[in-house]
């Protein structure tokens, strides 16, 4: 994968602390508005090229795939422009603002032939495959409980009229689309859309600072509860009538868990190999774009979509 990076945000940041250790890709390139940024971003990480428009990057034939690390509302624009010069595309969280720029995004990605990825970090990792592995100790699940609460720094502007993307509902902000999208990610990824959906929002100045949204499966119900104006230890468990998973981890970072079978054994499952929570999935979409492996691409574009769905049933 020869790799053009979106973006001067913490998730290009991330990005770029650990992304030099997966051999299948070479960074080759960056754009943002921000030139001070681009630059000490291409100094501290070797990278070959700065541009000057995004244009310039989508031009470069050294570009194979592009990574957008922007705000949620510019997700749409920039991953159908990339599209249409004929890159891979690999978009940060949110997919999009709505379910319609998702099927439009996903109709150019087949019209042009190349794959549209969602950079969404628990669908991939370990111990995520781990915990479906498991599922069938539990018997039948009759609740799964997911809470990411994280206060946020910038929660204190917003409550001074100074709003960031994050809080600005224009921009596709909000609790449910910036941290409890995690939640929902991980309740569908384990059992798919389910059959209705209802969201109680905290709205202050017209945008959800916080919400616990319940997705209802007809056999068991799932919350989802997450909050950028208050904080709690993270957790998430899933109850069946057999056997219960817990998890003390964030949403986006599932490092361990705890298997409980009722009357039996207690067993505590940890990774081997720790990683950057966002290790495993860019070495999966290196493999899918060295591999020209659609249908995985696939398979991960359905489960995208059917969370952009999720979303789109709550508004």
């Amino acid at each position: 994968m020869k790799l053009g990076i979106v973006g001067s945000g913490m998730i290009v940041h991330d990005l770029l602390s650990f992304v030099s250790n997966i051999p299948a890709i070479k960074v080759e390139g960056i754009y943002a508005r921000s030139k001070e940024k681009v630059q000490t971003l291409q100094d501290n990480h070797s990278i070959r090229t700065i541009y000057a428009t995004y244009e310039e990057m989508l031009n470069d034939h050294q570009i194979d795939t592009v990574y957008i690390g922007l705000p949620n509302h510019l997700h749409y624009e920039y991953a159908k422009k990339a599209m249409l010069k004929g890159k891979h595309v690999i978009c940060e969280k949110p997919f999009t603002s709505n379910l319609k720029e998702f099927n439009e995004l996903k109709e150019v990605s087949h019209q042009q032939q190349v794959m549209l990825l969602e950079a969404i970090s628990n669908q991939y990792q370990e111990q995520y495959h781990a915990i479906k592995r498991s599922l069938p100790h539990l018997g039948d699940i009759k609740v799964i409980e997911c809470n990411y609460s994280q206060y946020s720094s910038r929660y204190k502007d917003f409550k001074q009229g100074i709003i960031h993307p994050v809080f600005d509902a224009s921009m596709a902000g909000g609790a449910i689309m910036d941290i409890n999208i995690y939640c929902i990610h991980f309740v569908v990824g384990l059992y798919g859309l389910p059959d209705q959906v209802q969201y109680f929002p905290n709205v202050e100045n017209g945008i959800d600072t916080s919400g616990v949204l319940i997705m209802d499966y007809g056999s068991f119900k799932s919350v989802c509860i997450g909050a950028k104006d208050s904080s709690a230890s993270p957790s998430i468990n899933i109850q069946g009538n057999k056997g219960s998973i817990h998890i003390q981890h964030p949403a986006n970072h599932v490092e361990s868990f705890t298997l409980n079978e009722y009357g039996g054994a207690t067993t505590f499952v940890r990774s081997e190999h720790p990683t950057h929570r966002m290790y495993d999935e860019f070495v999966s979409f290196a493999a899918m774009i060295q591999n020209k492996d659609f249908a995985q691409a696939t398979k991960r574009l359905e489960h995208s979509e059917r969370v952009m769905q999720v979303l789109n049933m709550v508004n």
